[in-house]
């Protein structure tokens, strides 16, 4: 009776995983040729949500409403193992998305609310990037600004530490040891903490400006 049982369960989850994979793959067809430029983190993110609720939308179809959202997680999860990914961090991604699938007053996410509502043949997962277009926060650029800031910063740091060390053993030879290494630290500090107030700056310029064009103009 437990195998059956088992054998069931084992069954609904690649049902699930099949029927999830058929509407992923209609709905990447629809935003193809759409443009979309989300950070890597964010798109991903939001078509991981869009899954949870297309399964849980199937689970509700075949099992008890009650336990068909938790379900749903736990057949992302075995999918994401499936495609290749450590079980282990397939299981911190899922605990993830567990925590960004509700929103602050409770509700659910969009694009888990979406994903729960689509139907077959929609354009669900385009009107999901719809909402997000103007988004400065989620935008391809701005990760791109910030992946670029990040190689400056380590890159930058490193150089100028490596200066700091050059002028004080050139033009200050009777200098410690340890004056040499804490004057090198010091100066690739002072770069990196320049950087990322100038980062930040450019950051709160770009994210106001986004705002700000977003609010219409007073009749």
């Amino acid at each position: 009776m437990e195998d059956s049982m088992v054998d069931q369960e084992t069954v609904m989850l690649d049902n699930c995983i099949r029927h999830t994979r058929e509407v992923l793959n209609e709905q990447i067809a629809h935003i193809k040729g759409k443009g979309y430029d989300f950070a890597p983190q964010f798109k991903e993110m939001t078509i991981q949500l869009y899954l949870v609720g297309v399964m849980w939308r199937f689970y509700e179809e075949h099992v008890s409403s009650e336990t068909a959202r938790e379900k749903a997680f736990s057949a992302l999860c075995s999918m994401m193992i499936k495609d290749g990914i450590k079980p282990k961090r397939a299981k911190k991604q899922v605990d993830f998305l567990k925590r960004m699938s509700k929103l602050e007053d409770g509700d659910d996410a969009l694009a888990i609310a979406i994903g729960h509502e689509s139907k077959a043949e929609d354009e669900a997962l385009a009107e999901i990037f719809d909402h997000y277009v103007d988004e400065i926060r989620v935008s391809g650029g701005l990760w791109r600004h910030y992946d670029l800031g990040k190689k400056i910063i380590l890159f930058g740091g490193l150089l100028m530490g490596f200066a700091g060390v050059w002028f004080v053993t050139i033009f200050l030879p009777q200098s410690s040891d340890m004056f040499i290494l804490a004057f090198g630290l010091l100066t690739a500090f002072l770069f990196v903490i320049s950087v990322s107030l100038i980062g930040l700056l450019i950051y709160r310029i770009k994210f106001k400006k986004g705002k700000h064009s977003k609010i219409p103009p007073a009749a």
